[in-house]
């Protein structure tokens, strides 16, 4: 019985040093990533053509928006959204900053960005570039874009793009603060902005 009992609880101190460790491991981990810079490196342009990498996202903090120029809603009233937050919360534009990824490659050439986000804002800039090097930053930002059909029986025509609606908010060193969900309540959208600000 003595023995029995020796083992049981020998078996307890290792269950819970096991226990310990991975607490300890999932700790280190959720710190090594809110540590380090959210997404991956890219090398795209932004709306007038020039270079841009991922450098970009550092110095300032970032809202960050992906979407489409084709877009009938959401994109249009997240620009236009967002010019208004950053107009109140950093009037001289000296301490936020902001970019809209296009989801959208294939049709969204820097041109027709820059045209299409210069209508709305000057306090956004675009970034485009060649379909496979979008995919990837699309993916290193774990965001959701997806090719939809307007016509199921002609998959390769005229198609809108499904995409995450969230702006992501980074902080200068580029890591991940948060997001403003698309419909957000714009008080709450503004304080986020003011917290990436004074962060």
């Amino acid at each position: 019985m003595k023995t029995l009992r020796i083992i049981l609880w020998g078996g307890v101190l290792v269950f819970a040093g096991l226990l310990g460790w991975l607490t300890f491991q999932v700790t280190q981990s959720k710190e090594q990533i809110s540590e380090a810079p959210f997404g991956v490196p890219f090398q795209l342009v932004d709306q007038t053509g020039k270079p841009i990498t991922e450098q970009a996202f550092r110095g300032k903090p970032t809202a960050l928006f992906f979407g489409f120029t084709h877009c009938p809603e959401i994109c249009p009233t997240t620009l236009f959204e967002l010019n208004g937050w950053l107009e109140k919360v950093d009037p001289d534009g000296t301490r936020l900053q902001a970019y809209f990824v296009t989801v959208d490659p294939e049709r969204d050439t820097p041109e027709m960005l820059n045209n299409y986000i210069s209508n709305v804002t000057k306090r956004v800039i675009g970034i485009a570039g060649p379909p496979e090097k979008v995919a990837e930053v699309i993916k290193g930002f774990r965001v959701y874009a997806k090719k939809v059909p307007l016509d199921e029986k002609d998959p390769n025509g005229d198609y809108m793009m499904d995409h995450t609606a969230s702006v992501f908010l980074l902080d200068a060193e580029g890591r991940f603060k948060g997001t403003i969900s698309y419909g957000e309540n714009p008080d709450v959208a503004v304080q986020k902005l003011e917290n990436l600000k004074n962060g």
